[in-house]
């Protein structure tokens, strides 16, 4: 098999790796179980590809399986600016990443989970 199923189906399966991939762009930093993590890493890279090519098709398919959620919102001269997953991916991690050739993740073991032994790590943007 070429990919983890995780214990799920595949609905479920696809949801988590959408909540983990968009929570990853928006943190740049979670813990996560191994497993998960080793999974999320090719869906991170991926969007990370698309944005990179900056097109309006790279674009829609980025949107198509990111969650649509605030990054960040602030108050800039009595207005209230949001920055949305979509946004700050192809604006701030397209220009980060633009000279490097892939490998924009790292896994870095934390150790057992206290409770079940499962063996939890932390997946950052590098």
């Amino acid at each position: 098999m070429a990919y983890r199923k995780l214990g799920r189906k595949s609905a479920q399966r696809k949801a988590l790796l959408r909540d983990l991939t968009t929570d990853v762009l928006i943190n740049e930093r979670i813990e996560t179980t191994e497993a998960r993590a080793k999974e999320v890493r090719k869906f991170v890279d991926n969007m990370i590809t698309l944005a990179k090519k900056g097109d309006l098709a790279s674009r829609r398919q980025a949107a198509a399986f990111l969650r649509n959620e605030i990054a960040e919102a602030s108050i800039k001269d009595d207005e209230v600016v949001v920055e949305r997953v979509l946004q700050r991916l192809f604006g701030e991690y397209a220009e980060r990443y633009a000279k490097r050739q892939g490998g924009y993740t790292r896994i870095l073991k934390k150790g057992p989970r206290r409770g079940d032994a499962a063996p939890m790590v932390i997946i950052e943007l590098v």
